[in-house]
C-alpha cells in the first residue's frame, strides 16, 4: 500500500512540474508573438540603439550611409501580405514626411512596390534577408519602421502608429 501511495505521490509531482514548465513556455511564446506585433522582436535596433555602419545606393543611384541618414527607414520584402497591406498607407505617410527623410528597404524582387515607393521615398532594392541596411539595423522582421536621428533609433515599430507623425529630425 506505501508503495502506491508513493507512486501516486511521484505521479502528482511529476504532473505539477509539468503544468509549470507547460504555463511558461506558454508565457514566453505569447510575450515573444506580442512584442513582434508591435514591432519590437527580439531582432532590431530598438529606441536609444546605435545604428551600425552601412553604405548603400539607391535605385536612382544616390549613395546612403548611416552618417547622411534621418528620419524613417522602412523594410518591406517581396511575398509579404503584411508589407502589401501596409504599403498604401505608409506612402501616404511618406508624402507627409517629405522624400528626403525616408529611406525604404525592399528585399527580393518587388518591382511594383518599389515603384509605389520610388515616388515618394528614397529607395534600395536588396537582396533577401535584406542587405547592408538590415544588417545595420539588426532588422529580420518584414515590415519593420524605424525613425532615425543622429544615427540613433528615435522609434521602432511594425505599424504606423508606432512612429511618430512628425519625427523631430535634426536638420529638418
Amino acid at each position: 500500500m506505501q508503495v502506491v501511495i508513493a507512486a501516486l505521490v511521484a505521479l502528482g509531482l511529476l504532473g505539477v512540474f509539468n503544468l509549470l514548465l507547460t504555463a511558461g513556455i506558454l508565457r514566453r511564446l505569447r510575450a515573444e508573438a506580442e512584442a513582434k506585433v508591435a514591432g519590437h522582436s527580439s531582432s532590431g535596433l530598438r529606441p536609444g540603439s546605435a545604428v551600425d555602419a552601412f553604405e548603400v545606393t539607391t535605385v536612382d543611384g544616390e549613395p546612403i550611409t548611416e552618417e547622411t541618414l534621418t528620419g524613417t527607414v522602412a523594410f518591406f520584402s517581396a511575398g509579404c501580405s503584411a508589407c502589401h497591406e501596409l504599403l498604401p498607407d505608409f506612402v501616404a505617410y511618406a508624402r507627409e514626411q517629405g522624400r528626403r527623410n525616408v529611406l525604404a528597404v525592399v528585399a527580393g524582387d518587388d518591382p511594383e512596390t518599389v515603384d509605389a515607393l520610388a515616388e515618394v521615398a528614397r529607395v534600395v532594392q536588396a537582396d533577401l534577408p535584406g542587405g547592408p541596411v538590415a544588417k545595420a539595423f539588426r532588422n529580420t522582421w518584414t515590415p519593420s519602421l524605424y525613425v532615425v536621428s543622429g544615427r540613433y533609433v528615435v522609434a521602432a515599430g511594425a505599424r504606423l502608429a508606432d512612429l511618430p507623425r512628425r519625427p523631430a529630425l535634426s536638420g529638418s
